[in-house]
């Protein structure tokens, strides 16, 4: 049998989102066991007398709310999109991606 310790932080697809002083990771991996988890990481550069860090927040979605998840995002877009700003051009975010890295850009 394969010996998969290592799996569990194995990337297995992973796209990164530049908006503005924050990068956004979205990042599919594997536990030991061969099952698929996505990771969300919000990241923003902080400065400080020695230099900079960076502070990050993550969220870890399981399949069995990915579902959900996707589902409860997807309507709170759209909500956002019709409902609270109708008149806000979304179109211009969705062809940012740079084909040169395959990195999505928000400035």
């Amino acid at each position: 049998m394969e010996d998969n310790r290592d799996n569990d932080k194995v990337e297995i697809y992973s796209q990164r989102v530049k908006a503005g002083k924050r990068t956004y990771f979205f990042d599919i991996k594997s536990t030991r066991s061969n099952d698929f988890y996505l990771t969300i990481t919000e990241s923003k550069k902080k400065i400080k007398e020695d230099g900079h860090y960076f502070e990050k927040h993550k969220i870890f979605l399981y399949k069995e709310d990915l579902g959900k998840f996707s589902q409860a995002l997807l309507e709170t877009i759209e909500h956002l999109k019709t409902e609270l700003m109708p008149d806000y051009d979304f179109t211009q975010e969705s062809d940012l991606r740079n084909s040169d890295n395959d990195e999505l850009k928000w400035d």
